[in-house]
C-alpha cells in the first residue's frame, strides 16, 4: 500500500509540473502577435423619405408633390475581414461583403426603364469577394499585392468603413458617381516613406456598357459573367501626404478605354473606332486633432465618345444585360465637406472613459449627367444636399448615428428630405 501511495504521489508531481509546463507554453504563446487576422464592418439602418418613390416623381413632380412618407430598414454592409502573414514578406488579405443582408438575386424597379421590375444578379450576387490579394512585402516602402484590390480613387473609395464617416449612409455624390466600394483584380505597387504613402494599379478597363445617366460610370466595375474582361486596361494612382500634424491630404487619379471591353470582343467593331476614354481626378483630406473632425474631396471625371455609348449593340440589344435608354454624360463631379466636434471633449470623465459625441454638419453637390450629350438633359441629376446630426462613440470600435438630411433639386423638382438613424461597428477580433 505504501508502495502504490509513493507511485501516485510522485505521478501526480510529475503531471503537476508538466501541467505547469504547458501553462507556461500556452501564456507564451498568448503573447505572441497571431499570424491570423480576423475582423470586420457592419451596419444597420433606419430610414425615413419624407417624399415620393414614386418612378414618375421627376418626369411628373406635381402629380407627386404630396405622396406619402415611406420607411426602410436595411443592412448596406457586413463585412468579414480575414489575413494571414506566412513569413518572409508573403500575406493574403480577403474581404467578403454581404450587401443588403441579401444573396443572389434581387428584384430592383429601374427608373431608367419606366418603372419596369427587373431581376438582376450582380457578380457574386449580394455576397460580393470585395478583396482577395497576395501580398510580398520587400520593405516599408516596397510592396507589390496582386488579385481583387480597391481601387482608392477619391475620399470615400480609399476610406469607407462606416466609422470613416459622419452619415448614417455613405457619402453620397462620391458613391454616385463611382464605383463603391470600388474593387477589381489587377496588380498594385504601394508603399510608404516619410511623409508619403504612394500607390499605383494596373486593372482591366470598365465596361462602357454598365454606365447611365444618373450614376455615370458607378456600375461601370461589375460583370456578369464568371470573370471580368479586360480587353482594354486602365491604371491608378493615388499618393497621399501626412506632414501636417492631425492631417492627411490625398490626391487621386484614374485613366482606362471602357468601349469595346466586352465579351465577345468584336475586333473590327465599334471598341476598334471608339476608345470611351475614363479620366477622374480627385483631391481629398482628413483633419482629425482639437476635437475636430473635418473631411473634404472633390471629383472630376471625363468620358470620351459618350454620344456614342447609347447607339452600342449591347445597349440596343434589348435581351442584354445592360442599360438601354439613356444618354450618358461625358462629364460628371462631385464636392463635399463635412466636419464634426466632440461636446465630450470638455466633460472629464467621458473624455477619460473614451467616449466621444460628434455634432456634425455636410454639405455637397453633385451631378453624374453634368453635360448634356446630344442635346438631352436630365436636370433632376443636379443635386445638392445638407445633414446634420450626431455620432455617439461610446467605445472606438462602434458608433451609434442620426441625421436629418435634404436633397435640394432643381426648382421644377420637389426637394428630398429625410431622416437616417444607424449603428455601425469596425474592429478586429484577432
Amino acid at each position: 500500500m505504501k508502495k502504490v501511495l509513493y507511485t501516485l504521489f510522485i505521478l501526480a508531481l510529475c503531471l503537476t509540473g508538466h501541467a505547469q509546463e504547458n501553462s507556461a507554453d500556452s501564456t507564451h504563446q498568448t503573447k505572441k502577435v497571431s499570424r491570423l487576422s480576423v475582423g470586420g464592418y457592419g451596419e444597420a439602418n433606419f430610414t425615413r423619405n419624407f417624399y415620393s418613390d414614386h418612378v414618375s416623381r421627376y418626369s411628373q413632380p406635381e402629380e407627386h408633390k404630396n405622396d406619402p412618407s415611406h420607411g426602410r430598414f436595411d443592412i448596406p454592409h457586413a463585412v468579414i475581414y480575414l489575413g494571414y502573414d506566412f513569413g518572409q514578406g508573403w500575406s493574403v488579405g480577403t474581404e467578403i461583403e454581404f450587401e443588403h443582408g441579401g444573396a443572389g438575386i434581387a428584384y430592383e424597379k429601374e427608373d431608367e426603364e419606366g418603372g419596369e421590375w427587373e431581376q438582376e444578379t450582380e457578380k457574386g450576387g449580394e455576397v460580393e469577394l470585395e478583396q482577395f490579394w497576395i501580398q510580398k512585402s520587400f520593405a516599408r516602402w516596397a510592396n507589390i499585392r496582386a488579385g481583387h484590390i480597391v481601387v482608392p480613387i477619391g475620399l470615400n473609395n480609399a476610406h469607407h468603413e462606416p466609422t470613416h464617416y459622419f452619415t448614417v449612409y455613405r457619402p453620397e455624390g462620391e458613391n454616385t458617381i463611382m464605383p463603391s466600394t470600388w474593387h477589381q483584380t489587377g496588380i498594385s505597387f504601394w508603399g510608404r516613406h516619410g511623409d508619403f504613402r504612394y500607390e499605383a494599379q494596373f486593372l482591366a478597363g470598365l465596361n462602357a456598357d454598365q454606365f447611365t445617366n444618373t450614376g455615370w460610370i458607378h456600375k461601370g466595375h461589375k460583370s456578369s459573367l464568371e470573370f471580368d474582361v479586360a480587353n482594354k486596361y486602365a491604371t491608378a494612382l493615388r499618393i497621399d501626404n501626412y506632414s501636417i500634424p492631425g492631417m492627411r491630404i490625398g490626391l487621386s487619379g484614374y485613366y482606362g478605354h471602357s468601349i469595346g471591353n466586352t465579351y465577345p470582343n468584336d475586333a473590327n467593331g465599334t471598341g476598334a473606332t471608339y476608345h470611351g476614354a475614363v479620366a477622374i481626378g480627385s483631391i481629398d483630406f482628413t483633419y482629425d486633432a482639437h476635437n475636430w473632425i473635418v473631411r473634404g474631396q472633390a471629383d472630376y471625371g471625363y468620358l470620351g465618345d459618350a454620344a456614342e455609348l447609347k447607339y452600342m449593340y449591347n445597349r440596343l440589344n434589348s435581351k442584354s444585360p445592360y442599360k438601354h435608354s439613356a444618354f450618358v454624360s461625358s462629364h460628371a463631379y462631385a464636392v463635399g465637406i463635412e466636419a464634426g466636434y466632440d461636446i465630450f471633449s470638455q466633460i472629464q470623465s467621458l473624455r477619460q472613459q473614451g467616449q466621444r459625441l460628434f455634432l456634425f454638419g455636410r454639405y455637397e453637390t453633385y451631378n453624374p449627367y453634368a453635360s448634356k450629350t446630344n442635346g438631352v438633359s436630365y436636370d433632376y441629376t443636379a443635386v445638392q444636399r445638407m445633414a446634420v446630426g450626431v455620432n455617439y462613440r461610446p467605445i472606438r470600435q462602434i458608433v451609434v448615428k442620426g441625421e436629418y438630411s435634404k436633397r435640394f433639386l432643381k426648382s421644377l423638382y420637389n426637394n428630398e428630405p429625410s431622416v437616417n438613424i444607424g449603428v455601425a461597428y469596425e474592429g478586429f477580433f484577432l
